[in-house]
């Protein structure tokens, strides 16, 4: 029999694999990456927060217990860090959360040319944090965009200091933060609106129940699951913010805007305390882990729907 016209058959390995380890073999790319890239380093990290390794880079670690940790606590510039970050979450998570839905209610609707209205309001998350900082820091210059409108209205007569001022740098960034990330939370929350039934909504105008006021009883009920999604995803990209920091104010004036992961930056690469700077980042990770843990025990109810 010529061997085109040979029966083909199945390939089977020499060696008889358990069924219940093939979905870890088409796992084992994907970990294998993940263990290199994150894994291990984290594990490092953890290591060299016990250690002194500093700014001879080619010296090997040496070990010096909980004095990292020590210091940490009794650092005024990371407590004031910490306070900046808390400061952050709580500005912008609830805006983050609230505004993105009603801007979702809004383009939520069949009109004509809606679909260019969602594009308008998702169009700064696709701009790169560095353009869009560069831009903003240019509207808040002091002959900025912002400046000329207040001294051409006569509101001020040498304009705001935006990101000079102790008082209002934070702020000021904190508003680029929820500039930039109004759209991806409203395509979430428009996800959330399509899977409503409308019968709901024609049941309770029946029931007296319209405007706003459906919304009231329909709209935030069936939400609550996309609400707390929304408010955890914000929560942890809040307490991670650097790349506006950097670009804006790099913390200044006086570190009135300088958040704990911009000070992790500050102390690894510009003063080469790498071991400090890994205490500073296991801080952070606990403080992320427990902000995680205590939002998915108090919601893991209204998390249900969305698995």
């Amino acid at each position: 029999m010529p061997l085109s016209q040979q029966p083909k058959h199945p390939w089977r390995p020499s060696i008889p694999i358990p069924p219940v380890l093939i979905p870890y073999l088409f796992l084992l790319p994907a970990l294998l990456a993940l263990t290199i890239s994150v894994f291990w380093p984290a594990l490092q990290a953890f290591y060299l927060s016990f250690t002194s390794f500093g700014l001879d880079l080619t010296a090997a670690p040496t070990w010096v217990g909980l004095a990292n940790g020590r210091r940490l606590l009794a650092d005024p510039v990371f407590w004031q860090t910490v306070r900046n970050s808390l400061i952050y979450l709580l500005g912008v998570v609830p805006v983050l959360t609230m505004a993105p839905l009603l801007l979702a209610i809004l383009v939520n609707r069949p009109l004509r040319g809606i679909h260019w209205l969602r594009v308008a309001y998702y169009s700064p998350v696709v701009v790169s944090m560095v353009v869009a900082g560069i831009a903003w820091r240019w509207l808040y210059a002091e002959n900025g965009f912002f400046n000329q409108v207040l001294k051409a209205t006569g509101l001020t007569a040498q304009g705001i200091p935006w990101l000079t001022s102790p008082a209002l740098a934070l702020a000021s960034v904190m508003v680029v933060t929820i500039w930039k990330g109004l759209g991806y939370y409203m395509v979430i929350y428009l996800a959330g609106l399509q899977s409503i039934p409308q019968e709901l909504y024609e049941a309770a105008a029946m029931d007296g129940s319209d405007g706003w006021r459906r919304h009231w009883d329909i709209t935030l009920p069936l939400m609550r699951p996309y609400l707390l999604l929304v408010a955890i995803i914000s929560a942890i990209a809040a307490t991670k913010v650097f790349e506006e920091v950097y670009i804006m104010t790099q913390g200044g004036p006086r570190n009135s805007s300088k958040t704990v992961v911009y000070y992790i930056y500050e102390q690894a690469f510009q003063k080469l305390e790498i071991s400090y700077a890994c205490t500073i980042g296991l801080a952070l990770f606990l403080g992320i882990l427990a902000l995680s843990l205590v939002r998915l025990t108090l919601g893991q109810r209204d998390m249900a729907p969305i698995r």
